[in-house]
Order: C-alpha cells, then sequence, then structure tokens
C-alpha cells in the first residue's frame, strides 16, 4: 500500500504530518512511504532522514497525490487536489466536517474515504490517536509564554533590596486540556492562578494544578458523552459573564479557550470589561480563528484595545513545531495501525471499528458519518 505524504501548503505551517521516526515504522509495516520534498524542513527533519527511514521523496507533488492508496496530512486540501486522488484512496486529515461541506461532497464523488481528524471520539482506547487533545496540550503551554512577551511585568513574587515584586495573576476561561495545560504553565512560572469551566467537574483537576477554582452558580450545566462542555442559555451566558467581570478586572492574563465543536464559540469577554482592566494587560483568544472569545480580537495578528493587548495568533502549536509534529505524527501512525492488517500489508476501513465508526465521513461513495450526513442534507 502506498502512503503519500505531501508538504503542508498553509501559509507559515511548519508543522509535520509524519516525522521520520514513525515513518520508519509504517515502512516496517510493510508499507511503501512517498513523501514531498521539503516535507519537514520547518520542523527541523531533512529529507535524507525520510531517506534514510525508508520512505521516497519526490519533488511531484501531482504524482504523490494521484498515486497514494493512503494520503496523511495536517490540514484539509483544495477541492482541486481531492479531483486528483484516485477512487478507493484513504485521506486522513483534519478537515472541519461541520462547515466544510463542498469538500465533504467532493471525497464523495470522487470515492475517496476521508477520515477527519476532529472527529476521533474521546475515549480512552483513542487517546493515542486523539490529535485535538494533543496539540491543545501544546496550545495551552504556548499561549502563556506568548503572553508573558507582551506582559510588562514578570510572573512570580520577586523579593529584592530594591522591593518586593508582586506576583501577576492569571485567568484562565475554560479548563479542558487546553485550559489545564495553560494552568500548569501559568503556575510553575509563579503566576497567581484562577480559572473557571461551565463543568463545576473540572473545579478538583483545577486545584490539583495549584490554581483557585472561580465559582459562579449557573444552575444546571453539564458535558457531552465526548467531554465537551453544553453550550449554555441565554439567562446562563449572562451570570457567567457577570460573575467573571470582577476576576477580569483583577488579572494581568487571561486567556479563553472555551470553543463549541462545530459551533462559533461564545463570546466570553466584552468590550467594557477590556475597558476595566488595568492597562498593559493581556488576553489570549483562543478561539479568535473560529469567531472569537473576545470582542475586539482579530484572527492571525495582535492588537491592542484600550491599553490591553489582545492575541489572537491561532494555529497555536505550530509555535512548538517540532513538538507538535511528533505528537501529531503518533497520533496519526496510531490511527493507520489501528486500521492496519498485516497480512495484507494494508489498511481496512472497517465501520464496526467503533473508533472509525466516529471519524470516517465519507466511504464507497457515501457520507457514512450519520451527523455529517443530516447537516449537509
Amino acid at each position: 500500500m502506498l502512503i503519500g505524504i505531501p508538504k503542508e501548503l498553509a501559509t507559515d505551517e511548519n508543522r509535520v504530518a509524519i516525522i521520520p521516526t514513525d515513518a520508519k515504522k509504517l515502512v516496517r509495516a510493510g508499507a511503501t512511504l512517498q513523501v514531498e520534498a521539503g516535507l519537514g524542513l520547518g520542523s527541523g527533519f531533512s529529507d535524507q532522514e525520510y531517506t534514510d527511514a525508508g520512505a521516497t521523496v519526490s519533488s511531484d507533488r501531482q504524482a504523490i497525490l494521484a498515486s497514494a492508496d493512503i494520503i496523511l496530512r495536517i490540514n484539509k486540501p483544495s477541492i482541486d487536489e481531492i479531483g486528483q486522488m484516485k477512487a478507493g484512496c484513504i485521506h486522513i486529515s483534519y478537515l472541519d466536517p461541520f462547515n466544510e461541506h463542498s469538500l465533504i461532497k467532493a471525497f464523495r464523488d470522487q470515492g475517496v474515504s476521508a477520515i477527519s481528524m476532529e472527529m476521533i471520539p474521546r475515549s480512552t482506547r483513542s487517546q493515542k490517536m486523539d490529535a485535538l487533545s494533543s496539540q491543545a496540550s501544546l496550545a495551552g503551554y504556548v499561549m502563556v509564554l506568548l503572553a508573558t512577551t507582551k506582559l510588562p511585568r514578570i510572573l512570580p513574587m520577586m523579593m529584592t533590596p530594591a522591593g518586593t515584586l508582586k506576583p501577576s495573576t492569571t485567568f484562565i476561561i475554560g479548563a479542558g486540556v487546553a485550559g489545564l495545560q495553560a494552568i500548569a504553565t501559568a503556575k510553575r512560572l509563579g503566576s497567581k492562578v484562577v480559572a473557571f469551566d461551565t463543568r463545576s467537574v473540572v473545579a478538583e483537576q483545577v486545584r490539583s494544578l495549584g490554581g483557585k477554582f472561580l465559582e459562579i452558580d449557573l444552575g444546571e450545566t453539564g458535558q457531552t458523552k465526548d467531554g465537551y462542555a453544553v453550550a449554555l442559555t441565554e439567562e446562563q451566558m449572562k451570570l457567567q459573564l457577570e460573575g467573571q467581570k470582577k476576576q477580569i478586572a483583577e488579572s494581568d492574563i487571561v486567556i479563553t479557550t472555551a470553543q463549541l465543536f462545530g459551533r462559533k464559540p461564545p463570546v466570553l469577554i466584552t468590550s467594557d470589561m477590556i475597558k476595566g482592566m488595568k492597562p498593559g494587560s493581556v488576553i489570549v483568544d483562543m478561539a479568535a480563528e473560529s469567531g472569537g472569545n473576545v470582542e475586539g480580537s482579530v484572527a492571525g495578528k495582535t492588537v491592542v484595545v484600550d491599553g490591553v493587548t489582545i492575541i489572537g495568533d491561532g494555529n497555536w502549536s505550530n509555535f512548538v513545531c517540532r513538538d507538535a509534529s511528533q505528537m501529531y505524527s503518533s497520533n496519526l501512525f496510531n490511527l493507520v495501525d489501528e486500521g492496519w492488517n498485516g497480512d495484507d500489508k494494508k489498511m481496512v476501513i472497517d465501520m464496526e471499528n467503533d473508533i472509525l465508526q466516529g471519524c470516517v465521513i465519507t466511504h464507497g461513495g457515501e457520507i457514512v458519518n450519520e451527523t455529517i450526513k443530516n447537516l449537509i442534507n
């Protein structure tokens, strides 16, 4: 089975789908590997390392796409690239299937089996394939570091002959994978950390990392079977905004991590809250690229509003691209390995497999994921 790995074309994307270590594992499993020249340079992996791993390096991107039985990548392809793939090919990447309806239809019409990395089930068995979690963990770390570069003060308390510097306060909204890593990172750097999440069940996790959990009575809330926060009612949103307003005003750094899967993220910090913050404070909006948690944030940019710096860069794990590549590559390898038939040396899509059931979007010329099929119809 020929596995093709094209370079990522997104601007400033330095991550790579498969690193040489995992390329060697795929070759040992019996796959033939073809990678595009310069594939790993952004993360520090040379073409020679892929050659040493047993892969063939090619400069012909179109030939890689046309001949591959499996295509592994990070970002979604263009519709033109889907048209270059052969029927029966398996394509694995982020796809944004809730919003990219034309892309999903193109996969269906081309007869390509499309697997969405966003749709990996949140189960114990699938943790080693969960790219959303692996990249979000790095994002939580990166967002704290970016905030410190814009904050005009240090995070820890410091006692010197010239006087004592009080510790800064970091407020993190959302204690999922990214939020918990942000809490741990800010705490390690010496900041006083406060966090809030609509899921009260995570309060103990926040405290175990040394953070204080902000108590806001929202009434009945919960989470989905996959661990995502359930969307709040309009009244609950008002209670949350009012309850966290004072904490935002007292904080030096605020990091928002609230993203609703397949939907526009909620606005958690309004313009009047920004006006109430201290000059020089910093906000990091993790959801800026998908609509934003913060009024005034700009996707892909850092802006200053009423003396407050708002960071909305996005693609957070790309800042630590080598480690991000290692983790994503491991996620991909484990997913391919999940469906790998060692006797036939090929990946088989078994729709009885509980993991593949959730993440296979198109197969056999049909949209097979019921949620996406119903949404598109």
